[in-house]
């Protein structure tokens, strides 16, 4: 599968907003949406104007780059969305918000959803005790996700969970840190999900 191997920043850039792609970085006065708040490129400083067309691709493509999903495998959830009872909109972000790899990055684990890919990919988290080294495997409510027990001795994956011990955990999460573990109560609602996404401008794009 492709995948986007560019400066990362430039994504932030282009969305006119942080995506919070490079974990401590995006915090700091090194952010480069804060250090050029235009986008990339040589017209990137010019006005531009927007379509409706243009919202709803912006839309889709910053939910995109936010959960860092290709667009088939994006297009591939919002299909799944659309089959399932209920808002699509919140359907479609429920779905992104239960990827392995954005639970393990939510809860503190790791400090970007990439560097949470990479490590589920290295296969140092476990799903109810039993190893997943699929970033895009999709939780339900009940799943238990713990670190192995190997990885709980590295200093590193204790630097990174001790960083982020300050950062709020979403409520639909249970974190034990102490078993280095974290529990889908259920998956969130609409309004426990803080992600900069326009769900309904997303919707209409497919729908077209």
């Amino acid at each position: 599968m492709a995948r986007y191997t560019g400066a990362v920043c430039r994504l932030c850039r282009r969305e006119g907003q942080k995506l919070f792609l490079k974990g401590e970085r995006c915090y700091s006065d090194k952010c480069s949406v804060g250090i050029r708040a235009y986008a990339p490129g040589q017209h990137g400083q010019g006005r531009k104007k927007s379509s409706e067309y243009g919202l709803q691709l912006r839309a889709k493509q910053k939910a995109r780059r936010f959960y860092g999903v290709q667009e088939g495998q994006f297009h591939h959830y919002f299909e799944i969305a659309e089959r399932k009872q209920g808002v699509t909109g919140t359907n479609l972000l429920k779905i992104l918000e239960s990827r392995l790899d954005n639970v393990v990055y939510r809860s503190g684990f790791a400090s970007s959803r990439a560097e949470a890919r990479q490590l589920v990919g290295h296969g140092h988290f476990e799903v109810n005790g039993k190893r997943v080294d699929i970033a895009s495997y999709l939780l339900r409510a009940g799943d238990i996700v713990t670190l192995c027990e190997k990885a709980r001795g590295s200093e590193k994956f204790k630097a990174v969970i001790e960083a982020n011990s300050a950062k709020p955990v979403p409520e639909w999460m249970d974190l034990d840190r102490d078993n280095f573990s974290v529990k889908v109560v259920n998956l969130p609602e609409r309004d426990q999900i803080d992600a900069p996404v326009e769900e309904q401008l997303i919707v209409e794009f497919y729908s077209k």
